[in-house]
């Protein structure tokens, strides 16, 4: 099957929580700016907000339950079996706070944006308004976000892009928050433009084609 650039990357964009980052890749898709496709959005909570604007968006959802689930491993088949008849090409964490186990098969294939610049205030709890807060206790002069890809441990994988944002004086968790967010809107889309034009391919590794279009 060839590999055609051009089509659009299919998307599967995880979610936990209210979508805001899973709205802005919408947006981006419909403005043109991004050429790729939502194939299917994934919740790991049906009271979720984000699953409410992917509904209102017409965008196809469905939801694995974190909490009936045993343990991770558990968890993360029946997220992968979710996701299988959709097809993705490209995994897109966006505000997915469960852990996800990858499959050998999807190693390269999943990639997360961080409200930090990694590997500082990263790791297991470090998620959302808990980054922000952190980073400003430190006293820190610079933050931002990283997109890397997604291995299995917390926010460990390669990093693929970054972009700093400056700690101003005075500076609360929710303007600093709201200052990296809006990085995070410009920074997750590049990268998805990116990889899909095989920029972050890993030469040592044969290329396994992703699923477009259709």
């Amino acid at each position: 099957m060839p590999d055609d650039r051009s089509a659009p990357i299919r998307l599967a964009v995880l979610i936990s929580g209210g979508g805001r980052t899973l709205q802005n890749l919408h947006d981006r898709i419909r403005a043109g700016t991004l050429t790729a496709r939502i194939a299917v959005v994934l919740s790991s909570r049906p009271d979720a907000h984000g699953v409410e604007r992917a509904r209102a968006a017409d965008l196809p959802v469905v939801v694995v339950d974190r909490r009936p689930q045993p343990d991770d491993e558990a968890f993360s088949r029946a997220v992968w079996d979710a996701l299988q008849p959709h097809g993705p090409g490209l995994v897109v964490l966006a505000g997915f706070l469960s852990f996800l186990r990858i499959p050998a098969e999807w190693t390269g294939r999943v990639i997360n944006i961080h409200p930090a610049l990694l590997p500082r205030f990263g790791g297991k709890g470090c998620y959302g308004d808990r980054v922000h807060r952190a980073v400003l206790r430190a006293g820190e002069t610079v933050s931002g976000c990283t997109v890397h890809l997604v291995d299995n441990e917390y926010d460990h994988g390669r990093i693929l892009l970054q972009r700093p944002v400056p700690v101003l004086a005075g500076d609360t968790v929710e303007t600093l928050a709201h200052r990296v967010f809006e990085a995070e809107s410009e920074a997750y889309p590049e990268a998805i433009r990116r990889w899909a034009a095989g920029e972050f391919d890993d030469p040592s590794r044969p290329r396994t084609t992703a699923a477009r279009g259709g």
